[in-house]
């Protein structure tokens, strides 16, 4: 059923990637997870060089544990201009949840996910050229 596009969640938190696992499941996505920004990075790229490019990275702002969303957005930008991120955390009033675009993140989505939140999401951000 996972054929709307691939997704890859980076949380360090294990109950939002089991979560994330299956609510990403029922809407029919591909879905591939990292614990920190580091290992994102990485399976990103080996991903699209084998031809298998993810379609949205979301990912969570705070990794107290590995490099967070600031940093790995940035990384990814320079791996991957064209890369389409979403910025995730429940701090809401964090400047870059406030201004995601200046920090070269596609969108956002408040913590905890909403099934319907991250549909709409979902479906604007891979549908979006």
């Amino acid at each position: 059923m996972a054929d709307k596009g691939r997704v890859l969640l980076v949380d360090d938190e294990e109950i939002i990637l089991d979560v994330s696992r299956e609510v990403l499941r029922f809407l029919g996505y591909d879905a591939a997870f990292a614990r920190e920004g580091g290992a994102a990075i990485e399976l990103y790229a080996q991903e699209k060089k084998a031809g298998r490019p993810f379609d949205l990275v979301i990912i969570d702002l705070t990794i107290p544990e590995g490099m967070g969303g600031e940093e790995t957005i940035q990384k990814l930008l320079q791996f991957d201009p064209e890369v389409k991120a979403v910025v995730s955390s429940g701090y809401t009033n964090d400047p870059v949840m406030q201004d995601f675009a200046s920090y070269g993140f596609s969108g956002r989505l408040t913590k905890p996910y909403r099934i319907n939140e991250m549909k709409t999401l979902l479906e604007s951000m891979i549908n979006r050229k």
